[in-house]
């Protein structure tokens, strides 16, 4: 899946935590989502599981609603029966605050019997959007490129040298007849690498670039 080369902050995989006020637990439940059907199913997911909860408010960000980069931002909240702006709205907020996108969250509320005010509410669902947002692993994506290198023992320490001046990452190595290495570098910076290590190996039949692809980087 590729999609314009801009950077972006999103969280890796899913996350919970929990906060109380007065007795109603807050339960924020924090997922990585690329498209609407992707967000609707972790929201159907988390209702399933606490069907007896009063609420499960949510908000979603997404650079698309398909995934593939087109037809602009997609963003959705919902209040879920909690009076109108105290609920969806700062959920979303904290989320634009933090500047992430293809991100879910949604909020699940069991009443504790007392009620907290419009400003008790948005304070809860604030805090409990926070908590579930640190809970989990923020990450920025890139356009990236992969580079696999095959290269003999000799060379091996040289490569990996080049490979950090050029501030690629390595992914994987494989150590079999020659040294496989796979290393990852934000596009734009493949071009340089490969001419350094075309010299260093005398000619480029054991290098294969990849497409751009986004990825943690």
């Amino acid at each position: 899946m590729q999609h314009e080369s801009v950077a972006y902050q999103t969280i890796s995989g899913q996350a919970t935590a929990e906060i109380e006020e007065k007795k109603s637990r807050f339960i924020a439940h924090v997922a990585h989502v690329e498209t609407e059907e992707e967000a609707l199913s972790f929201l159907e997911e988390v209702r399933s599981a606490h069907r007896m909860a009063r609420h499960n408010v949510y908000a979603y960000v997404l650079r698309s609603a398909d995934g593939n980069g087109t037809g602009g931002e997609r963003v959705r909240y919902s209040d879920d029966g909690e009076p109108q702006k105290t609920a969806g709205l700062p959920t979303l907020e904290v989320i634009r605050h933090e500047n992430l996108t293809d991100i879910i969250v949604v909020v699940t509320r069991y009443f504790g019997g007392t009620l907290l005010g419009t400003g008790g509410l948005v304070r809860a669902y604030t805090q409990a959007t926070q908590a579930g947002i640190e809970a989990a692993e923020c990450v920025v994506v890139s356009q990236c490129v992969d580079i696999t290198i095959k290269a003999p023992y000799a060379l091996y320490e040289q490569v990996n040298r080049l490979c950090l001046q050029h501030e690629a990452k390595v992914v994987s190595t494989d150590f079999a007849d020659e040294v496989t290495l796979c290393v990852r570098v934000l596009n734009g910076g493949q071009s340089a690498l490969v001419e350094s290590l075309v010299e260093l190996m005398r000619g480029s039949s054991g290098i294969q670039v990849s497409e751009p692809f986004d990825a943690a980087f």
